[in-house]
């Protein structure tokens, strides 16, 4: 940034700003050689196209702005493909007013769309569109068939949550031994990345998310719901806070994941909140920053994701959240089908007891209610005996 301005007053119809501050505004663009003006506020088609003309650069807003850091983070077909739906999507609603505006004279950032006939280009947006929908519809298709064999399997899911750069995808390494990108810019993480974890012999699915963002617009909520999915569906939440901050931002910040999170439909999924980032705090500012925030949150945890701090008394309390797993046993005849069956058994449980006795073998194991009704089910098929299951 070479230079930035602020104006407090009523917007105004043509130029967002007042015309005194468009004129500072173009002396500032002059002085400094800047290629670019960034509004943090949205601006209509009308206040974009005059502020362009006036300061003779490009002019855009906040949604544009996140479009192209979107963009140039976007590394796999799905986030490339979310990322040119949104901005279809955008064009598409000032589709008529662009036209009508460039029609005559171009203007930076308005891409010389002047010879064209508002239908004819929106019918063109909206055919793109179309293809992409196409795309992500067979991409989400896949998606869903994973996330019900995994259910088949028995895997109970996680996901990572929270504000962009609070330290997910460090959490998410530091769990998983894995090697998910790490930056402290905006958007590092723009799709899921998923990973099986191991705690206390208990196997866990754990999901990296895309990081939230205040007045993100709804649209890229809408555009980004196949991936931001992967929250809904899980079985808990790990809502991850940058604690290195004031206490106000990360309040403000907490409100915004917060209210993001109900907006997905995920609001009543459990939830540990782990205050991230301790090493770079001092005690005392650790101490006053927890007592503000450990009635606002779930579960709240102090943690150090990058040196490793309390993520054991993490790890165990992912594991009592999730534990559901039930106690079983059955008794079937040696054929030749027990063995293989016996190998699954030892390959999706945790076997407590195994013991061959002459015509038959007897087990007693631990695992997810859903893999012990397909134990169940496989022992009856093996003319076996399966004693009820327990919590």
């Amino acid at each position: 940034m070479v230079g930035s301005l602020e104006q407090t007053r009523p917007p105004d119809s043509r130029y967002q700003i007042g015309a005194g501050k468009v004129e500072e505004l173009a002396n500032l663009v002059k002085e400094t050689g800047a290629c670019k003006v960034i509004f943090d506020n949205s601006l209509r088609m009308l206040q974009n196209y005059n502020l362009a003309k006036a300061t003779k650069v490009e002019v855009i807003d906040r949604f544009q702005l996140i479009l192209e850091i979107f963009a140039r983070r976007a590394t796999t077909t799905e986030a490339q493909l979310q990322i040119q739906l949104a901005t279809l999507q955008n064009e598409l609603r000032h589709a008529r007013e662009k036209v009508r505006l460039c029609r005559g004279s171009e203007q930076p950032g308005f891409m010389g769309i002047g010879v064209y006939e508002a239908d004819v280009y929106r019918d063109a947006i909206k055919a793109q569109v179309q293809t992409i929908l196409k795309k992500l519809k067979e991409i989400r298709t896949k998606r869903i068939l994973q996330r019900v064999r995994r259910t088949e399997l028995g895997f109970l899911s996680v996901s990572l949550a929270g504000y962009t750069s609070a330290g997910k995808s460090t959490l998410f390494n530091t769990l998983t031994e894995a090697d998910a990108m790490v930056d402290r810019t905006l958007f590092t993480t723009l799709s899921t990345m998923t990973r099986m974890v191991k705690f206390s012999n208990r196997k866990f699915l754990l999901t990296d998310t895309v990081g939230f963002i205040d007045r993100l617009p709804i649209s890229l909520i809408e555009a980004f719901h196949s991936t931001l999915e992967e929250t809904i569906y899980s079985d808990l939440i790990i809502f991850v806070l940058d604690l290195d901050e004031p206490l106000e931002l990360i309040e403000k910040k907490l409100g915004v994941c917060q209210d993001t999170i109900n907006r997905l439909g995920a609001g009543e999924i459990p939830q540990i909140t782990v205050l991230n980032k301790v090493d770079r705090i001092d005690p005392e500012d650790i101490d006053q920053k927890f007592e503000a925030l450990k009635d606002k949150v779930q579960n709240p945890l102090l943690i150090s994701a990058k040196k490793g701090t309390n993520l054991d008394v993490l790890k165990a309390q992912i594991v009592r959240m999730l534990e559901n797993y039930v106690k079983g046993s059955f008794s079937v005849p040696l054929t030749e089908e027990v063995m293989p069956f016996l190998s699954w058994v030892h390959k999706k449980a945790e076997v407590k007891k195994e013991e061959f006795l002459g015509d038959h073998v007897e087990v007693t194991f631990e695992v997810d209610p859903q893999v012990a009704e397909q134990i169940r089910s496989k022992v009856e098929k093996l003319d076996g005996k399966y004693a009820k299951s327990v919590n």
